[in-house]
């Protein structure tokens, strides 16, 4: 897709989950970049690592970071952390702040995400689901809120997931703290709206990230009516528009860019 007629000139975006050159962070970084906004990006790359994500790397958000700036675009690596540790989020979005200036889009793309299944849940399988899903997106709206310019516009946008269309029974604790994020998503348009704060919600669907492969990429594919996977492309075009001019009168909404996926 063409997206040249959008554009984010003197927009100043945080994007969190940037940490693997096939993830969706990846490459929202570079389209905003591309589409004229300063960027600044955070990730984790030790969680990647840990989970054998294909294309995972340590100092993964550096490195990408640089490869971007070698393309002659705007995006600035943020210091790694864990958003699982209480007081990281909000100091995500200080040092955004800080090197971009005052920020006026966020986007958190961020997630934790295990399989368990009933009988094998535990408060150590769970909770982490909830800090970091939950937990940090709340704090990083409240950080972002505190520093806007109200006579902006300001948009945020958050990532579910399709529990809300499908079951998803083998990760129930994912679930239910991407359910959560639609709620905060909702919760939030209202009570940001005077701010001039946008805030709404993808479902961007399977996306071809580099987790699936062999059969099981043949049997997904074979889900969406168009017969392929989504891609982080297919993402980026839908969060380009929601933080672009064109989007000024969406919030509160959940939003699925999930190329009609469902289950046989």
């Amino acid at each position: 897709m063409d997206n040249s007629s959008i554009r984010l000139n003197k927009k100043k975006i945080l994007i969190t989950g940037v940490s693997r050159p096939l993830g969706i962070g990846a490459t929202l970084a570079k389209r905003f970049a591309e589409a004229g906004a300063t960027v600044a990006i955070h990730g984790f790359s030790d969680y990647d690592v840990n989970l054998g994500h294909k294309s995972a790397m340590k100092n993964g958000t550096e490195i990408l970071a640089q490869q971007l700036h070698d393309l002659g675009l705007n995006v600035t690596a943020l210091t790694p952390g864990d958003l699982m540790i209480p007081g990281v989020a909000e100091q995500v979005v200080a040092e955004a702040a800080t090197e971009l200036g005052v920020l006026d889009g966020l986007v958190l793309n961020h997630a934790y995400s295990t399989y368990g299944e009933i009988g094998n849940w535990t408060p150590e399988h769970i909770d982490p689901h909830l800090l970091v899903n939950v937990r940090a997106s709340m704090m990083m709206i409240q950080s972002f809120a505190d520093q806007v310019d109200t006579t902006k516009d300001n948009a945020i946008t958050l990532f579910t997931s399709g529990q809300y269309l499908s079951p998803m029974v083998n990760e129930i604790a994912y679930c239910v703290s991407k359910e959560a994020i639609i709620c905060l998503c909702r919760q939030t348009s209202h009570l940001l709206g005077n701010k001039n704060i946008r805030v709404n919600c993808i479902n961007p669907g399977p996306n071809d990230t580099g987790y699936c492969f062999g059969e099981d990429y043949k049997a997904i594919a074979k889900m969406f009516p168009a017969g392929r996977w989504g891609t982080p492309n297919d993402a980026a075009d839908l969060l380009l528009f929601l933080h672009s001019v064109y989007a000024k009168w969406i919030t509160g909404q959940v939003i699925a860019s999930d190329g009609g996926v469902r289950e046989n």
